[in-house]
């Protein structure tokens, strides 16, 4: 009955081969995937806590326009995110137009001109290279107001550039201060980005956090905690980090925050980056929420699940492309601390051929064929498939990926366990059906 149903309304092109492996990747799957439940419920309790403590009510919901003095729900909204955080006080916005703006805001707070920035997690993500100075020449940048910048890579490689070691390297995070003059802020990027390093557990960035404050409590550590919220039972604020930042239309915002980010830490600081946001002596005191408020909350609400549903499409991904042969990161059964998921399929033609079956599996724009294209920001060409509900959701089934060697994909989301798991079949069974074409 099942099957007619299905059929009838159009059904899903995928392979019965495709349908056994899943099938043998769910029974492998189950014992990481009540893990994850676990995580989950203790997320959901403490979201659920601090909910209570700051008294939420239909009021909360109420919208404000012009200046938006005294808006109750922005002003409770913050108090939460701040005791989820692990932090003194935090800044969540609608005004912050992605991730990479909310990070912007906390550079611009911890640094000053003449100071230096140390990434200690080596590169950082595309879009920031143009907002330290590393690349490009935009006007407003770290760079342009005077600050210097320095990197080093705290993860252990071999001398190929393979991480050989699960163990960080702390030791290159007080050698890299000796070394260099000016620092004043310490970055780290939670996530992987578009590298092949491994994200940082929480427990690893509080290693950094006290080598950094044993060397000098002055320095300001800056963490880019954009993928990683509620994958784990604490956060980067819990472990020692003084300022963190991340988009609402990420993990934090359980696929309902229609836009937005944050900054939470040290009330110094996140004043600072909301002077940043809006401008000196206003900061955070004004912003008028415009009837967005409810949708913020109840995201909230929902992300510990959200993020949940998105580490088990991860899993099983992971789990599906090892049985069909192919190098992934991380492995199903390995620890993690961000929603990616990365498939190595060694070529441009699979690559686009993942991302195709990802986005023909969205429920928005299925029938869009993703091209890679010259995406600003980024240093080659990009492909990516999102079918999403709200535009750029990375909480959202998604893939994508640099046309560089290895030809790496990077998914991420996936709103239900169901859809995504669906989503990952028909690109596993795309790729399937054009190898047996090619080679049959």
């Amino acid at each position: 009955m099942i099957d007619q149903i299905v059929a009838k309304a159009g059904g899903m092109e995928i392979s019965q081969r495709v349908r056994d492996l899943a099938g043998t990747a769910l029974r492998d799957c189950s014992e990481r995937f009540s893990e994850i439940d676990d995580v989950t419920q203790v997320n959901t309790e403490k979201v659920l806590s601090a909910f209570k403590v700051h008294r939420v009510s239909d009021v909360c919901f109420n919208s404000t326009t012009g200046y938006g003095y005294n808006d109750r729900g922005r002003e409770t909204l913050d108090r939460i995110f701040a005791d989820v955080m692990g932090t003194g006080e935090a800044l969540v916005r609608t005004g912050f137009v992605n991730g990479t703006h909310a990070i912007t805001a906390a550079l611009f707070a911890a640094l000053r001109p003449g100071q230096s920035l140390l990434s200690v997690t080596g590169t950082p993500y595309d879009t920031l290279l143009g907002v330290i100075g590393v690349s490009g020449s935009q006007r407003g940048s770290l760079k342009d107001y005077g600050v210097g910048y320095v990197q080093t890579d705290i993860t252990r490689k071999d001398s190929a550039g393979v991480e050989e070691s699960r163990d960080i390297d702390c030791a290159a995070v007080t050698d890299a201060l000796g070394a260099s003059r000016g620092v004043r802020a310490v970055y780290i990027q939670r996530s992987r980005g578009y590298s092949d390093r491994r994200a940082l557990t929480v427990s690893e960035i509080g290693a950094i956090c006290a080598a950094v404050h044993d060397s000098d409590p002055e320095i300001a550590v800056i963490v880019d905690n954009c993928y990683g919220e509620f994958t784990e039972i604490i956060e980067p604020g819990d472990a020692g980090a003084d300022i963190i930042a991340g988009s609402l239309i990420k993990n934090p915002g359980g696929g309902v925050a229609p836009a937005g980010g944050y900054v939470a830490g040290c009330r110094e600081l996140v004043e600072a980056a909301a002077g940043r946001l809006t401008s000196p002596g206003i900061g955070g005191e004004c912003g008028a929420t415009l009837g967005v408020n409810r949708l913020l909350f109840q995201g909230l609400f929902l992300a510990p699940h959200t993020v949940a549903q998105a580490m088990k499409t991860a899993v099983f991904c992971a789990r599906l492309f090892e049985l069909m042969g192919y190098k992934t990161s991380p492995g199903y059964l390995d620890q993690r601390s961000d929603i990616i998921q990365t498939i190595e399929l060694g070529s441009p033609e699979l690559l686009e051929l993942f991302c195709k079956g990802i986005q023909s599996g969205a429920p928005v724009d299925s029938f869009v064929t993703p091209e890679p294209w010259d995406m600003p920001g980024y240093d080659c060409p990009v492909i990516m498939a999102a079918g999403s509900f709200i535009q750029g959701s990375s909480i959202e089934l998604s893939a994508d990926g640099p046309m560089r060697e290895p030809y790496r994909a990077y998914l991420q989301g996936g709103l239900t366990f169901e859809s995504g798991k669906l989503g990952i079949m028909l690109a596993a069974s795309m790729m399937e059906q054009r190898g047996a074409e090619k080679y049959g």
